[in-house]
């Protein structure tokens, strides 16, 4: 029997696997700095900002820890509005 899932149960779906993947990355370091953001700001982005955040779960960690954490300079494909965000999340929280 096929269970056909409506626009919500899809998005809970999406948001479901998007935090599932935040928090598993391999290395605490990784979990933390994704997950957190995730769990904090995920609810928030739109379909669109899914998409873009997922392309960054596809990044390596060093190269996450590096455009997030040390202002290097990411490729064009992936400078955008939810690295931002994630740069300004961590940046709040290394001042406290």
């Amino acid at each position: 029997m096929c269970t056909y899932l409506n626009d919500d149960n899809r998005s809970n779906t999406d948001h479901n696997r998007l935090l599932f993947r935040s928090w598993r990355r391999g290395t605490q370091e990784s979990d933390l700095l994704l997950g957190a953001f995730a769990d904090s700001c995920l609810s928030g982005l739109d379909g669109n900002q899914l998409l873009r955040f997922e392309a960054l779960l596809d990044c390596s960690d060093p190269d996450l820890f590096e455009w997030i954490l040390g202002g290097g300079v990411p490729p064009a494909e992936h400078d955008h509005d939810v690295l931002h965000l994630l740069r300004a999340y961590w940046a709040v929280r290394t001042i406290q």
